[in-house]
């Protein structure tokens, strides 16, 4: 049977959501709030318009014979409706009841052409909970309900009644599918710097814990190793003057007993902080490098200690590597030089403190360019760790290392490091 009924004009759509239909992200289960405020949007809609089409029915046709039908389907529709906005459940328990008010729908509309428009919030609905070509074709299908529909209403032909869902449709479609991959991009970007941060986190432990390890090894070669190597040699020597001269064997012994205090005391500091016990409650580097020169003048070996310039406060770090470096060098030409006598010299300038190491040792020639470099690409005169760990400390803060040697001549080593703050070159 037709009726007579206007047809009410149809309401503003808000596609709203974002996500992959398809992708879970809309599963009632999982809302967010603003899907929660969606839903409760679509869900008043419908109600709403489900209301004004019973409303407007009971007005125009309550005489009609259909009229329980339609009062009782509306109720189930307002019912199943309101239940999953309360009870939203998982996805599949959201596409039943889609089902359950899509045929509802149906049967509501073919028996009254005046709820057809109550397909907006539907549309909606379909295009969140179905996989994109499941939704579109719903969304087809309820459009082309309501045509069938505007045009039972109609006393004649009018284009808007043929024109109008299916526009309004294709809008919403597009709109929320456009939405939805938009989503989709952006969190396959986000999800890409997540995982670039956290690779980029991991690299730099990794290289915090490299550069951390290569600066223990450095600290342990110039202080505790040395300090063995030098134990090693006393007490080999005093086991072969044991025999023939005991006195001199003792004082080896006493010696490396010293030497192994210090070691002890050296091991505890980098333990504790990693600065040199020659600096350890405030001694300047001046006082380290002094008592180093006196610790170190043993076995024929003369270590001699001149400063020059203003005592200038050092920073800790330039204090410790030109200690550090004052070290190396001269377990080097203990080892190595076979020299008599060794001097430190301490310069400080207003933007530069030097530290140069000259011994009267046998020396060595100046390196080819041919020459096996260390690793950070200099030519290393005495192959080992020695001289790439001061070179590799001595650029961290932006200084140098320079070395000047000539066959039966001795060797002079230079280290620099600037005080005022600069880029340390690259490697």
């Amino acid at each position: 049977m037709r009726h007579p009924d206007d047809h009410p004009q149809p309401p503003s759509t808000s596609p709203g959501s974002s996500g992959s239909p398809a992708s879970g992200a809309f599963a009632p289960g999982a809302q967010t709030r603003d899907d929660r405020l969606l839903s409760a949007l679509l869900t008043t809609a419908f109600v709403v318009l489900l209301a004004g089409a019973l409303l407007r029915y009971v007005l125009k046709h309550g005489d009609s014979d259909r009229l329980p039908w339609i009062v009782g389907l509306s109720v189930v529709l307002a019912v199943v409706q309101v239940a999953g906005q309360a009870r939203p459940g998982s996805r599949r328990a959201g596409r039943v009841r889609l089902a359950v008010v899509v045929a509802c729908w149906v049967v509501v509309v073919l028996l009254a052409p005046s709820f057809a428009w109550c397909a907006v919030p539907l549309i909606h609905t379909a295009l969140r909970l179905l996989p994109t070509r499941s939704a579109v074709a719903l969304v087809t299908a309820l459009a082309t309900l309501v045509v069938l529909a505007e045009l039972r209403l109609a006393d004649g032909f009018d284009p808007n009644h043929l024109l109008l869902p299916p526009v309004v449709a294709a809008l919403a479609t597009g709109v929320f599918v456009y939405l939805t991959r938009e989503a989709t991009r952006r969190q396959h970007l986000i999800d890409d710097l997540v995982r670039t941060r956290r690779e980029l986190a991991a690299t730099e432990r990794r290289e915090g814990t490299l550069a951390e390890r290569q600066r223990l090894s450095r600290e342990i070669h110039d202080s505790l190793a040395q300090g063995l190597s030098s134990q090693n040699m006393l007490l080999q020597a005093a086991d072969r003057q044991w025999d023939t001269d005991p006195e001199a064997a003792r004082t080896h012994l006493r010696t490396a007993a010293s030497i192994a205090a210090h070691g002890l005391t050296e091991a505890r500091r980098l333990v504790h902080d990693l600065a040199p016990a020659d600096l350890a409650e405030g001694a300047g580097l001046a006082q380290a490098l002094a008592t180093l020169a006196a610790r170190e003048s043993r076995d024929g070996l003369t270590v001699r200690f001149h400063a020059e310039g203003p005592d200038t406060h050092l920073p800790d770090q330039a204090a410790s590597a030109l200690l550090r470096t004052a070290q190396g060098a001269l377990a080097n030409i203990r080892e190595h030089s076979g020299a008599r006598t060794a001097a430190l010299t301490l310069t400080c300038l207003d933007d530069t403190v030097a530290l140069d190491v000259a011994d009267d040792g046998r020396g060595f020639p100046a390196p080819s360019p041919d020459a096996p470099r260390d690793p950070l690409g200099d030519p290393d005169p005495l192959r080992g760790h020695g001289l790439p760990a001061i070179r590799a400390r001595l650029r961290q803060l932006g200084g140098t290392l320079a070395i000047e040697s000539t066959t039966g001549e001795g060797a002079v080593l230079t280290a620099t490091i600037p005080l005022t703050p600069a880029t340390p070159p690259a490697p």
